[in-house]
């Protein structure tokens, strides 16, 4: 984080924070670096907007044109959730479904 802020141009450069950093994770910086006009912006899901943004994502997905389950590397019951959170800590998971009805 820190490596990509500090090598943004002074006038005009931008850095984009994408994903969850961890949770020790911590960005220490000179103030000066803000003074000579560098940015540093997050985004939480790609600034993804539901309301607008999901009915043509089913749309794409109902058409065969968006293959979402080659992203999914877990599926997991409710009653085994704490499993789901597990796999995420340690990285180990793109994406996990949570079986809300069966086992």
């Amino acid at each position: 984080m820190i490596q990509a802020f500090e090598s943004c141009h002074d006038g005009w450069g931008v850095a984009v924070l994408v994903g969850v950093p961890h949770s020790d994770a911590v960005f220490a910086t000179s103030p000066v670096n803000f003074l000579n006009e560098r940015t540093l912006k997050g985004t939480f899901f790609g600034n993804y907007k539901p309301r607008s943004d999901l009915p043509g994502l089913v749309e794409l997905y109902l058409a065969k044109k968006l293959e979402l389950e080659k992203f999914i590397t877990h599926e997991v019951s409710f009653a085994d959730i704490n499993k789901a959170f597990d796999y995420m800590i340690k990285g180990e998971s793109l994406r996990c479904v949570i079986n809300m009805i069966g086992n």
